[in-house]
């Protein structure tokens, strides 16, 4: 397929690249790449007029949930593609806390075979722990040739610090990317909300904000005490864990972490609807912690933002808040969301954006970056930058549609992306 895009306009931080250019892509590769119209378009080609849109490096999600194996019914592997497609991801890092998890290399094998050839490149992390239970550690080395990238318990926070060790300790001789969902789960068990004076209104169990900054306390230590192994943190949610991190990074530990959309554009008083789309782990916080993560998104202590894309149908949702599965979907809204809260507020430059969605993730997990030029392969995301919007989830991909934006107005919107010779365009 022969795409030409326009007069667009196009900004990749790598290459210190921010302009109007035309791209002819041919199979998928670039053809032609420069500021004057290409003469020579063939019959057929796609041609996409660039004005008011921008053209970036292919955003990448380092943090989903698709679900496959054995829970197909709130996503799975095609489903989850499209979701990614239609907010306007390229490539994505699966979780491994499916059923039974990925933990061994047959599983790894049938992601691989389902996502083969499909538009979204999916990449796989791995358990730290076999059968998530924090205990036995997996054969890292043998999921790491079979095409594993990165290992976390994500969801089951490994709280014995001995196993922690031991998981440094074996990923040094091949220096594998481990990371945590940081929570010490004898403080949170039952948990709701937030502790603070949101749960005690609303009559619900608190989440302390210690139960994460311990166990990323803890973790960067021993990080540093294994002679500085590298360590990723997710869904960092406080004020003190961007301190944390930003301490770490001073030492010079190689230490890097991500923040979700909904941590950084919603607070704890969202709970007071009892709406269970509202619910999540780890839960939304103080407007004080808030403040602390866009800070920490500006001086670039947080080095990602991911969306912890987390389906659940609606039997496990429209339930007594209590009961309801902790988890809300963000494929689709992640750009426009982040759009709307720090880049037309203020908070973040453009190419603050592109380094935290497309570029950051890629480095962290150590995979080619994307470079515009002639003869390079197309990998893009293409949105508008001030398009407003409503939200409305029945225009969907995933198959859940557990999301706290619905009916929000954003500003800027998802509208193509291009990936291995092929084109996807949004319908949100």
């Amino acid at each position: 397929m022969d795409i030409y895009l326009k007069n667009i306009r196009v900004v990749n931080p790598l290459q210190n690249l921010d302009g109007i250019f035309n791209i002819l892509i041919s199979n998928g590769i670039i053809s032609y790449f420069g500021t004057v119209p290409s003469d020579s378009i063939p019959p057929e080609t796609k041609i996409i007029e660039g004005e008011n849109l921008i053209c970036v490096p292919g955003l990448f999600d380092i943090h989903v949930h698709f679900r496959d194996p054995g829970q197909t019914h709130k996503e799975d592997i095609y489903s989850g593609i499209k979701a990614a497609a239609n907010g306007g991801f390229t490539g994505v890092l699966v979780m491994p806390n499916t059923s039974p998890p990925i933990d061994n290399t047959q599983i790894v094998e049938y992601i691989k075979s389902k996502s083969e050839g499909q538009i979204v490149d999916v990449f796989i992390s791995a358990a730290i722990t076999k059968g998530l239970e924090g205990k036995q550690i997996t054969s890292m080395n043998t999921l790491a040739k079979g095409g594993v990238v990165m290992f976390t318990d994500d969801g089951y926070s490994i709280v014995n610090s001995e196993v922690m060790r031991r998981a440094f300790d074996y990923s040094a001789p091949f220096d594998y990317l481990i990371s945590q969902h940081c929570e010490d789960h004898n403080l949170t068990q039952g948990f709701s909300a937030n502790d603070g004076e949101v749960a005690t209104k609303l009559g619900l169990k608190g989440y302390p904000k210690v139960a994460e900054e311990i166990i990323l306390s803890r973790d960067v230590l021993l990080a540093e005490y294994c002679n500085n192994r590298r360590y990723h943190a997710q869904h960092i949610s406080t004020k003190n864990s961007v301190e944390i991190i930003r301490r770490a990074k001073e030492k010079g530990l190689r230490v890097s972490c991500e923040v979700t959309p909904h941590h950084f554009s919603l607070d704890e008083t969202y709970l007071e609807t009892f709406d269970t789309n509202y619910k999540m782990n780890p839960p939304l916080r103080s407007k004080d912690d808030v403040e602390g993560l866009i800070s920490g998104l500006k001086d670039g202590t947080i080095d990602c933002i991911a969306s912890d894309h987390a389906p659940h149908s609606a039997f496990e949702k429209e339930v007594e808040f209590e009961k309801a599965a902790n988890g809300v979907i963000g494929l689709e809204t992640s750009l426009g969301v982040t759009l709307t809260y720090l880049y037309h507020k203020g908070h973040l430059t453009l190419n603050q954006i592109i380094e935290k969605m497309s570029i950051n993730p890629r480095k962290i997990l150590g995979l080619d970056p994307i470079v515009f030029k002639t003869g390079k392969s197309a990998n893009m995301t293409i949105f508008s930058l001030d398009e407003e919007w409503i939200v409305d989830k029945q225009f969907f991909k995933s198959k859940s549609k557990n999301t706290p934006f619905d009916g929000f107005k954003l500003k800027g919107k998802p509208k193509y992306i291009i990936n291995k010779g092929m084109l996807f365009t949004s319908n949100l």
